[in-house]
């Protein structure tokens, strides 16, 4: 990982927030970056701690950041919106035609399931629900 992150000129996240990713870019792994290298999560915002990315930015110890979520979300005012390094987008990184269409038929094959009395777990963030559900 310490030569991937050397070596990258453009490094982009595409890994899940779990207790064991998050801030997975942080001062020590944005340091191993080289400074005309670029950030791009458009993952989960937990991923990149922005408490140490500012910095970095601001004294040119990476190139850029593209950012598509944040640790907070909405996020809140901060030195990211001020940067001239940062291109920031409002979570739709997945928003196309495809991705459009895809949701779509995956919400149907849910209902589809849930009225045939088959529960959709991969598709339930909240397992608490199954017990109240009522069709």
């Amino acid at each position: 990982m310490d030569r991937l992150l050397a070596e990258a000129d453009f490094l982009t996240l595409h890994i899940p927030l779990t207790e064991e990713s998050k801030h997975f870019i942080n001062t020590k792994t944005l340091a191993l970056m080289k400074p005309t290298a670029f950030l791009i999560n458009t993952a989960r915002g937990g991923l990149v701690s922005e408490a140490d990315l500012i910095p970095a930015l601001k004294a040119k110890k990476i190139a850029g950041a593209g950012l598509d979520v944040f640790e907070e979300e909405p996020p809140k005012p901060s030195e990211l919106f001020k940067l001239d390094n940062v291109v920031l987008t409002p979570h739709t990184a997945g928003i196309d035609l495809q991705s459009r269409d895809d949701m779509a038929e995956s919400a149907a094959r849910a209902i589809v399931d849930l009225s045939r009395g088959h529960w959709p777990a991969e598709k339930v963030v909240n397992p608490a629900v199954r017990d109240k559900f009522r069709w």
